[in-house]
């Protein structure tokens, strides 16, 4: 499924010194050509398989303001994207880690649904040699890095104002700067929170078993299939819907785990993204700290992995192939 751009401007933050950041505005939209088509599908793909927090405008979101006044015909796109880009630099120009970069603005549409995208994208250069076998440098858009984008879903914004997850960004490695900057040009703060919602689904799984007092087997078998419907939700790039999770799960007595999850007041919404570190506990144990690293099958607990909590002692039976080999070799060096 292809996007369709309606419309899309560039503008330019160039850091002259440490004090100086300028800005290189266009007088006209871009044409819609192969190229802008390419980009645009790249950056989109690239943000889409990101991981995402959502906000929502504040009440004194200049930002929104003006996006208000673009969609009543109060000012044409390229009027709102180059005032929005002197803010922009105005606020980046606050932080000492403040650099250049193109700023995109697209309005778009994507499964039916209107989007505008805003993101600071950084160029590089690259050496390339022509048909004569000269070599010279190329600047491109370091798109694949892309760690400063939001995106407002338009249509439900619009439709559903009260929403608390119209509008997403990238977070990451970057959080600081995206939270210290970009969330301030934009006047916004975090909407629902994915890895919370994620977190809740786990304790409601886990409590939905002691309903039914399962066994161990039992248990394994649920999370299982928790896990297994999660992550397919997540390979597509589709939400975790409660409707169809329960439909996966064999209820427990009377009620099926929607019904559990909505009478014990766990606050899960009807869909949201699956998070892959948080739905990975489904079916592993994992942790690392002070130099050790340590990654199990959840079946193995009991069986062969045992943890005393009085001491804070884990046991593990038969290690790894790899790992035992290695523990020999130090063994027979005579090094215990």
């Amino acid at each position: 499924m292809s996007l369709s751009i309606d419309q899309i401007v560039l503008h330019q933050l160039i850091k002259r010194d440490e004090q100086t950041l300028d800005v290189v505005l266009r007088d006209a939209p871009l044409a819609n050509n192969q190229a802008v088509e390419e980009m645009m599908s790249e950056l989109n793909r690239v943000y889409s398989g990101k991981s995402k927090a959502f906000a929502l405008f504040s009440e004194e979101s200049k930002l929104a303001d003006a996006l208000k006044g673009f969609r009543r015909g109060d000012m044409d796109f390229l009027s709102f994207t180059r005032d929005a880009t002197v803010q922009l630099r105005d606020e980046l120009a606050k932080y000492p880690f403040a650099e250049g970069g193109i700023v995109v603005f697209c309005q778009y549409r994507y499964l039916a649904v209107e989007y505008l995208l805003i993101s600071v994208l950084s160029s590089c250069s690259s050496m390339r040699v022509n048909e004569d076998l000269d070599i010279s440098t190329t600047h491109y858009l370091d798109i694949n890095h892309a760690d400063i984008v939001a995106r407002i879903d338009l249509t439900e914004w619009e439709v559903n104002p009260e929403s608390t997850r119209y509008l997403t960004f990238l977070k990451g490695r970057v959080g600081r700067k995206v939270s210290d900057f970009f969330m301030d040009f934009l006047a916004a703060s975090e909407g629902l929170d994915t890895k919370a919602q994620n977190r809740s689904l786990l304790q409601a799984v886990n409590d939905y078993c002691d309903s039914g007092e399962l066994d161990k087997n039992e248990r394994q078998t649920y999370r299982q299939n928790v896990y297994s419907y999660c992550n397919g939700q997540l390979q597509a790039g589709e939400e975790i819907a409660l409707q169809e999770l329960a439909q996966e799960l064999p209820p427990i007595g009377e009620r099926n785990f929607q019904q559990f999850s909505a009478e014990q007041g766990y606050a899960l919404e009807e869909s949201f993204p699956a998070d892959r570190g948080t739905l990975r506990q489904l079916t592993k144990f994992a942790g690392s700290g002070g130099g050790i690293s340590i990654n199990f099958d959840s079946l193995l607990y009991g069986e062969r992995v045992f943890w005393d909590p009085v001491t804070d002692t884990l046991t593990i039976r038969g290690t790894p192939p790899n790992l035992r080999d290695q523990l020999q070799r130090r063994f027979n060096s005579g090094e215990k």
